[in-house]
């Protein structure tokens, strides 16, 4: 199985074509290809979406089913989904994770080790 990728070009961010020929931000929206002609389809419409300048870099991405939710089956698929990986407070995580703390799923300790880190490094410009 697999669905159609891309990047927005407007804010950059990872999208993936659905059912109705738009694009989500949301994985489980995306449009599955079951087969290697809807494969086909996917790439033919991946194609004209890069040439209407609306997103950039279609492609192709193997992905599972699992407890009823599509899921990317690459490492580095998975870690588009969920957006940048520096800032646990930001992007697509902090929806799912929060900012950092308990709800992120790190012990006490470590969101305490955060926020020093984060403290340490306040006065940096990036």
């Amino acid at each position: 199985m697999q669905i159609l990728t891309a990047n927005r070009l407007v804010d950059g961010d990872v999208v993936f074509l659905t059912g109705n020929y738009d694009w989500s931000i949301e994985i489980n929206d995306a449009s599955i290809a079951r087969d290697q002609t809807e494969a086909c389809r996917l790439e033919d419409i991946g194609t004209k979406a890069d040439k209407s300048a609306h997103v950039v870099g279609c492609y192709l991405v193997d992905v599972v089913i699992v407890e009823g939710r599509i899921e990317a089956t690459h490492y580095r698929e998975i870690m588009r989904t969920k957006g940048p990986t520096v800032r646990g407070d930001l992007g697509k995580q902090a929806n799912v994770y929060g900012s950092g703390g308990l709800r992120s799923g790190q012990s006490p300790l470590a969101a305490q080790n955060h926020h020093e880190v984060q403290q340490e490094f306040a006065h940096v410009s990036l």
